[in-house]
């Protein structure tokens, strides 16, 4: 039976460097190359040795997907091509291709630059790796090869975001990258065709987690933040450069409008002008609303909102600062954190996901006194608030998701052990299907079922129909009777007198013939005449003939009699019926002779006779 195998070389019962390895119909696929934020080594980058010890990955990936620019989904990928090596196709959409190269450069930077690491991938390696992009458009389907085609949909989650769907033969996987089944404020929600994979790949970040009403966190975020404003503190929103970023800033600009509000807001120097340009580029990717209201007024473009420069941290008074990363693991966030840290009054307040190991993750769990760089103390004194603006599915979501696509087996990456447990049981117990949970370096196999498409004629199925059969229900498997063509590599079933004048063939009957033995000591005649009179006492409303030729016909059965030429006393019938016609029950009425009667087992045989 046909297989499918993934194995996650990132991902796998964990959050970051995601990295799935999809072997399906003889190809392999890997699905994302990312990063984990949480370590300084190695272990970083996922483990390709998983793939091979030695040699390129060309020889052994058909090619690369990648979902979207978060760095967990993205930040291996020069690593991987211009490093470890691989040179085949990469693909992702037209807005992550053009904002991965920049997160990738500043992620660069602030590693190498600035911390002087080595094993790390240069400028060159950014440029050099982007070239082997091939961008996608939604919808579209993309042939990679004469067996592997994608198809890309829309995840919200991000700008450009894409789940994809794999399919060689009749055999296919759906991978969703990071989604959201909520639309906000300046994205839609994620949608799928009713594709019914063999596997959905699934994140699972919120397995356990039903958020409440978007509107709810909301208020809550604006009293807390405007509390904070009011007794002079300042408040730290660690954010990544694009996604929650651009939600925040249109509900404080909305707030800061209505209320009239004097506190200065401050977002990553350079950050905004980058995301304006892309929002403007790729409208077409924001939700409704944007897109209407985009000639009148562009929603990125900022009243209340300035470009930080970094001396402003220092500023005495109230202030809000929107800065990268959104995690607390480097960067300008990190830094000010670090500023701000030691006043009761100031708030920090993390909008999103913060994966084990980083600043952002150890003060969410309480932790008061941090160890950092060159073994100095941290004391934390400031508010932490963990406040869910996180742009992933939540277990309603990822339930709704599954009732979309209707797949075959699920699979569950990016995500915690306990929580994916959890929800393994519930999508097994309501979906009765069976749900994966590898770890890193795992294998999940799934034997597939491959079923073959077949279109089926509009006549054939109006005499279904008017034979008084149910309408099609594709979750109940019914019998069809016609005659199955193939033109042009695709099949269709259609009735006989169709396929024979669409393939320009002649008909051609088929019969059946057995021999039956009976023990009658009259002459042939006589014999074939009782059972002609027997016949028609018993088989009543059915047209039975005794032609002159010597043959008794009931419907479409021709019966003869000879005497064996062993024995004059052993009559030998010869029974003749076309293959839609049931004749059993014939010869239990022959049976029912006044006379002995048994099938010929030397003689019992069929006979397929063509009639021109």
């Amino acid at each position: 039976m046909p297989e499918i195998k993934v194995t996650p070389l990132g991902a796998g019962q964990d959050v970051g460097r995601s990295c799935i390895l999809v072997s399906i119909g003889g190809k392999n696929i890997m699905l994302d190359c990312g990063m984990h934020m949480g370590y300084n080594d190695d272990r970083r980058f996922p483990d390709f040795s998983y793939i091979t010890q030695n040699g390129r990955l060309t020889d052994f990936l058909d090619c690369v997907i990648i979902s979207h620019f978060h760095l967990d989904h993205c930040g291996a990928l020069p690593y991987m091509s211009e490093m470890v090596g691989y040179d085949g196709p990469i693909y992702m959409t037209h807005p992550t291709k053009a904002i991965c190269p920049i997160l990738l450069e500043d992620f660069r930077k602030i590693t190498v630059d600035k911390k002087g690491e080595t094993n790390f991938f240069t400028s060159q390696m950014i440029k050099d790796c982007m070239k082997k992009v091939i961008p996608l458009n939604l919808h579209q389907t993309v042939q990679v090869d004469d067996e592997l085609e994608i198809k890309a949909y829309y995840a919200g989650h991000v700008l450009g975001a894409a789940m994809v769907h794999i399919k060689v033969g009749s055999e296919s996987v759906v991978y969703t990258g990071d989604y959201n089944m909520t639309p906000d404020r300046h994205l839609g929600a994620a949608w799928i065709d009713k594709c019914r994979p063999d596997i959905l790949i699934s994140e699972s970040t919120y397995a356990t987690t039903i958020r409440d009403s978007k509107r709810c966190r909301e208020r809550d975020f604006l009293k807390k933040v405007h509390e904070s404003i009011e007794r002079g503190g300042k408040v730290l929103i660690p954010v990544f450069a694009l996604g929650r970023a651009q939600e925040l800033c249109i509900l404080l600009e909305t707030f800061w409008e209505r209320m009239n509000l004097k506190a200065p807001i401050y977002f990553s120097t350079g950050l905004t002008e980058k995301a304006n340009h892309y929002y403007k580029l790729f409208i077409t990717w924001t939700n409704q609303k944007i897109r209407k209201t985009f000639v009148q007024r562009n929603m990125f473009e900022f009243k209340h909102i300035k470009a930080f420069d970094r001396s402003y941290a220092d500023n005495p008074g109230p202030m809000v600062v929107f800065a990268t990363p959104g995690m607390l693991h480097a960067g300008q966030s990190l830094q000010i954190f670090k500023k701000w840290a030691g006043n009761e009054k100031n708030m920090v307040i993390m909008p999103g996901y913060c994966v084990q190991g980083t600043i952002g993750h150890k003060i969410l769990n309480g932790q008061r006194k941090l160890e950092m760089e060159g073994r100095a103390t941290l004391d934390v004194k400031l508010q932490v608030e963990y406040m869910s603006f996180s742009a992933h599915a939540d277990a309603k979501g990822i339930m709704q998701l599954i009732r979309m696509a209707e797949p075959r087996n699920m699979l569950l990456v990016h995500g915690e052990a306990v929580k994916m447990e959890f929800l393994k049981g519930k999508i097994e117990q309501e979906f009765s299907i069976d749900c994966y949970m590898p770890a890193n370096g795992e294998t999940t196999t799934v034997t597939t079922n491959p079923s073959v498409p077949v279109d089926i004629s509009l006549n054939l199925l109006k005499r279904e129909m008017g034979l008084g059969g149910p309408l099609p229900d594709p979750k109940k498997p019914r019998t069809m009777h016609g005659t199955l063509i193939m033109k042009e590599n695709s099949l269709k079933l259609v009735s006989s007198e169709q396929a024979l004048k669409e393939l320009g063939l002649n008909e051609h009957q088929l019969r059946f013939t057995c021999h039956v033995q009976l023990q009658d000591p009259h002459s042939d005649a006589d014999t074939l005449h009782r059972i002609y009179t027997h016949l028609k006492s018993v088989l009543k409303g059915y047209t039975i003939q005794h032609l002159p030729d010597g043959t008794v016909i009931v419907e479409s059965i021709v019966i003869k009699v000879s005497s064996s030429a062993e024995d004059s006393n052993t009559k030998v019938l010869l029974l003749s019926w076309s293959y839609q016609v049931k004749t059993w029950t014939l010869f239990l009425y022959i049976r029912g002779l006044p006379m002995q009667s048994k099938p010929d087992s030397s003689a019992n045989h069929l006979v397929i006779e063509s009639l021109f």
